[in-house]
Order: C-alpha cells, then sequence, then structure tokens
C-alpha cells in the first residue's frame, strides 16, 4: 500500500520556478526538468497555468515511465508591454499534477496523486534598464541578484544597490558570470564577439586587482566556468594577478580539490609562486587542505619518478591524470628530467600521455637540449624520432646542435646533421637548471 510519504515523491521538478528572460515583441522561452521518482510505476502528468492566454506548454500532458525524465518547454507569446511586477510575477504561476497511471497510461489514479506549483520570475538586460529608467531600485537589487553578470549593463544613472556597491571595480559582465557560475549566460557573451582578437580580449580582461575571468571562476568554485574559459575559449591557466596569484593558487588556497585537479589536468602550473614566494603546494600545506596537498604532490612524485626512470611508478602516476604539467622552480618538467637522465623509455611513456615536445625550462631549453646535455644519443634519437624540434633554440639562441659540438658528443651532432639540424654560430651554453 502506498504510503503518504511515497505519493508527494511521485514527481521531481528540477527548477524551483518557471524562469523568463523577457523581451518585448517575441516569444520568450523556458524549459522545465521533469524526473519520475517512483520505481516501478509509470507517473502521468499535466500542466495548467493562471495564464492560459500568456504561455504555452510543449507537451502539456505526458506519462513517464518510471525513474524517466523529460523536458517541459513553456513559451510566453510575444508581449508587447513588459510585466507589470517583476522578477517575481504576482499572478502568473503553473501547476503540475502528477498521479499514478495504469498499465496502459491512460488513465490515472486519483488516490494516488500531487501537485507541484511554480511560480514565474521575469529576468534578462531589457528589465533591468527598464526597472533602472522607472528608478525602481528594488526590482534592480532584486534582478542583480538572480543575474550579477548583468550589473555592467547597468547605466551609469541608475540608482545604486548593494550589488553594485559589493561589485569589485573593474569587473566585467564575463568576470561576475564567471564568478556566478553562469557558464552559460559567459558563454552567450564571449559568442557574441565578432572577432577573435575581441574574445581573447574579453577573455584576459582584468580588473583593478588583476584578476582574468578564469582567476575569479577558480576563486569561487565556479569549475565549470573554469573549464568552459579554458578549454573552449583559451583563457590564460597560468596568469598571476597583481599579487602573483594564479587561478591554480586561489583553488589550493580554498581547499578545492576538484577545481585544483582539474587545472592541473589542464597543464597549470604548480610552481609558480606569488610575490611573497609561496606556491599552491604551501597554502595547502599552511591551511591544512590534505586532499590538495597530496593532488599537488603527485606533480613532485611525477618528477622524481621521471628522474629516477621509474617505469612502473610513473605509469601509475600517469594514469590518474595529475602532476603530467608539473615544473620544478626552473621550469623543468617531467619530460626534462627524464631526457637528462637518459631514460628514452620514460620519454617515451611521457609522450604517450601527452607532454608537450616542445615545453622549455626558464632559460628556454626543450627535452632535446638537456637530452643532448646529458649525452645519451639514444634518448636524442626517441625524441627526434617522437617529433621534437632539432632546431628549437634556447633564450640565448643555442640549438642542440650547437650544444652537441661545444660539448664533444661527435655521434649526436651527427645524429641530428641528417635529421635536419642546421648549423649556427650561437654559443651554446650548459643548462644551469641540470637536475641532479
Amino acid at each position: 500500500m502506498e504510503t503518504a510519504m511515497a505519493v508527494e515523491k511521485l514527481l521531481e521538478v528540477a527548477e524551483s520556478e518557471v524562469v523568463i528572460e523577457f523581451k518585448p515583441g517575441t516569444k520568450c522561452r523556458s524549459t522545465l526538468h521533469l524526473r519520475s521518482l517512483h520505481p516501478s510505476s509509470a507517473v502521468a502528468f499535466k500542466v495548467q497555468t493562471s495564464s492560459p492566454a500568456k504561455f504555452h506548454v510543449n507537451p502539456p500532458a505526458g506519462v513517464l515511465p518510471p525513474h524517466a525524465s523529460a523536458a517541459l518547454h513553456v513559451i510566453l507569446r510575444p508581449q508587447p508591454h513588459p510585466p507589470t511586477a517583476f522578477p517575481r510575477s504576482p499572478s502568473d504561476r503553473f501547476l503540475i499534477k502528477a498521479s499514478l497511471s495504469s498499465d496502459r497510461g491512460d488513465s490515472a489514479t486519483p488516490s494516488h496523486s500531487h501537485d507541484v506549483k511554480l511560480k514565474v520570475a521575469y529576468v534578462g538586460p531589457f528589465l533591468l534598464r527598464h526597472a533602472a529608467a522607472l528608478g525602481d531600485a528594488a526590482a534592480v537589487r532584486h534582478l542583480l541578484r538572480r543575474q550579477p553578470h548583468l550589473l555592467p549593463l547597468l547605466p551609469p544613472e541608475a540608482p545604486a544597490t548593494p550589488a553594485a556597491a559589493a561589485t569589485p571595480k573593474g569587473w566585467t559582465g564575463v568576470h561576475a558570470a564567471a564568478a556566478a557560475g553562469e557558464w552559460e549566460e559567459l558563454r552567450r557573451m564571449l559568442e557574441e564577439e565578432e572577432e577573435e582578437a575581441a574574445v581573447a580580449e574579453v577573455v584576459e580582461a582584468r580588473d583593478a586587482e588583476g584578476r582574468t575571468p578564469v582567476m575569479v571562476a577558480a576563486g569561487k568554485g565556479q569549475l565549470r566556468c573554469v573549464r568552459e574559459l579554458v578549454e573552449k575559449w583559451g583563457a590564460e591557466k597560468d596568469a598571476r594577478s597583481r599579487d602573483g596569484r594564479t587561478a591554480l593558487y586561489r583553488a589550493a588556497s580554498n581547499g578545492d580539490a576538484d577545481t585544483v585537479a582539474a587545472l592541473l589536468e589542464m597543464g597549470a602550473d604548480a610552481g609558480i609562486a606569488t610575490a611573497r614566494g609561496r606556491t599552491p603546494l604551501d597554502v595547502a600545506r599552511d591551511k591544512g587542505h590534505q586532499e590538495v596537498v597530496e593532488l599537488l604532490e603527485r606533480g613532485e612524485m611525477v618528477l622524481t619518478a621521471s628522474r629516477k626512470g621509474d617505469l612502473r611508478r610513473l605509469e601509475c602516476l600517469l594514469r590518474k591524470r595529475v602532476g603530467v604539467h608539473g615544473r620544478d622552480q626552473y621550469g623543468l618538467t617531467a619530460l626534462h628530467a627524464a631526457a637528462i637522465k637518459g631514460h628514452r623509455d620514460a620519454v617515451a611513456l611521457l609522450a604517450d600521455f601527452g607532454m608537450d615536445m616542445e615545453c622549455q625550462d626558464v632559460e628556454g631549453h626543450t627535452p632535446l637540449h638537456l637530452a643532448v646535455e646529458g649525452g645519451c644519443l639514444e634518448t636524442v634519437e626517441t625524441l627526434i624520432d617522437m617529433g621534437a624540434n632539432v632546431n628549437a633554440k634556447t633564450n640565448r639562441g643555442a640549438t642542440p646542435l650547437v650544444m652537441a659540438r661545444s660539448m664533444g658528443y661527435e655521434a649526436i651532432a651527427q645524429l641530428l646533421a641528417t635529421r635536419g639540424a642546421v648549423s649556427s654560430s650561437c654559443i651554446a651554453s650548459s643548462s644551469s637548471s641540470s637536475t641532479s
């Protein structure tokens, strides 16, 4: 026999209200996501609204199999004038009636039913400007609470609001969207930029403290926005604010293990220190964020395993996808460490896991430069076979061939020459950042 508790949980609606981004004279849409909570019986639903002349719902009714989901599309028919009250409408409401359906899905058992009530909220840039023009500070405040990324659109003469006063100086709409976790709005704003240069300018825009949107998103724990900015829009993941803090540092300081892991996976440099010389690992240790400490220490473990040529340990760490892109204080990666020590199998393994063959340390040495310095012909050949640039130059202009000849490695020099290395008059310098 069904209990009262079971009856109340026939249907779940993901949204707590129907949110309509209002624009006059056009159809405005919203989506509701329904999910059946009944484990064995189908759940029938029917949607009713207090304003049937204004709203259309598709589908207006249906039957959900056990634990199935469905999307309802709510359409506000074109309205010539803005709503009389917003964001929350006092008169527009929706009622979703749910009940257990018969096996055929063509009738319902009234004794096993419950209702879901939803109010309507009207939001969007048009209404924000409209409220500002009316001098309606309360409406402006409520709209900005729901959509803080709209703050930059507020006219200068608009009534002062706590939201405006609390917003950091220099924030763009993308900063605000990133902070609020509004990744879809963030994407919309960037897609509206027609020129690639304009997109890059917006993505890397800095506020008064030198923070970019990806730093703000990382600091607020908005992982979806971090991924959107870095992976889709090419945001600089290692950018530093005025105090030298990166997105990774901010996430580590907050103990946000998920964001730390994601940034490391995306190649963020855990070795970048702040203006006071503190790294993400330092701040995580000081604050007792043990999970974050363990994530960051894996980068050091990968470097150590690469330096020692410990293939079993290295592969185990690489499969966890964390620490692959770590660097030490000299900018050396695991690939640099394996190359200079002549561990050709470790070099091949690291390359298979996607490490950049042309990554450079602080002096501009690539792994091939350090393989030459290490004097291991087989490792040099492995790197070349994998596509390493034989004519790469350090900050001082030294190529692998110049280094090989200056160090007396004739066999390596001959190999480089036969594989396309070009002679240069540059003076080679041995790396001062060699691993020990």
